[in-house]
């Protein structure tokens, strides 16, 4: 149920601000920031978040995500001369490089028999893979769960670019910080109501992020190498969104 919430204020009333200023001028939907491709924007970003720490907290400190981070890594293990564990930064590079080509084949040419939508698709061979993961046990080397994890991560970031309008990675934040706060920046010196409402967006995305790591985190520690069921879980989700959105006949954009 979408809900259509309306807040009314005058501007003269408050002007704390340029960017607060920007919601004053009229009335705030609060369905223009929670829309369907927003939520499911906040799982994905929440399950690329939750990854990334299971990897590095329980397989081997190395990310599943954030290749970057790998890079970096890789180099100051060199540096310091542990060329076994730099190693090791290797695999889940060319892994998150494969995902790109496989996600892009699936894109062009879309024939799952389980759904006629690629990216609903996608959705499944998380789900299936992540709980196969989870039945890995610590004795299998932490380089092949990082390798398949790396691999689906990639295959995410991707299958889904876009937030509503506007570009986003749902398995990283950087890219996402740097429009958040390019939006904060137009909103408070133009007062541009549409940038407000896509910092906003972009803030909720990095919420999840955050999110999704400390759970991540959390449930490594506690439970194991079963946390990562945890993914699986937000991507059922994610899935029963798109499913109801057919089921309803609400265009859902992505």
């Amino acid at each position: 149920m979408v809900l259509d919430f309306r807040v009314s204020f005058k501007e003269s009333t408050f002007s704390i601000g340029g960017l607060y200023a920007v919601f004053m001028k009229g009335k705030i939907h609060l369905h223009q920031v929670t829309s369907e491709s927003l939520r499911l924007g906040a799982l994905l970003s929440l399950v690329g978040g939750f990854l990334d720490t299971y990897t590095f907290v329980g397989r081997g400190g190395v990310f599943a995500n954030a290749q970057t981070g790998n890079i970096v890594l890789l180099a100051v293990k060199v540096i310091q001369g542990h060329w076994v564990q730099a190693l090791s930064y290797i695999p889940p590079l060319i892994a998150f490089s494969l995902g790109v080509f496989v996600a892009e084949g699936i894109k062009r040419k879309s024939t799952h028999r389980l759904t006629p939508d690629w990216t609903r698709a996608i959705l499944l061979l998380e789900i299936a893979i992540f709980f196969i993961v989870g039945l890995i046990p610590q004795e299998v080397p932490n380089t092949v769960v990082v390798v398949i994890v790396s691999f689906v991560a990639s295959v995410q970031m991707t299958s889904f670019r876009k937030l509503i309008d506007v570009p986003y990675t749902s398995t990283v934040s950087t890219g996402n910080l740097r429009s958040a706060i390019e939006a904060v920046y137009v909103a408070v010196t133009t007062k541009d109501t549409n940038a407000a409402i896509r910092a906003m967006r972009y803030g909720v995305i990095l919420a999840a992020f955050l999110v999704g790591a400390l759970l991540g985190g959390f449930l490594t520690l506690t439970i194991g190498d079963k946390a990562v069921w945890g993914a699986v879980v937000a991507l059922i989700f994610s899935f029963i969104l798109f499913t109801e959105e057919e089921k309803w006949k609400l265009p859902l954009r992505h």
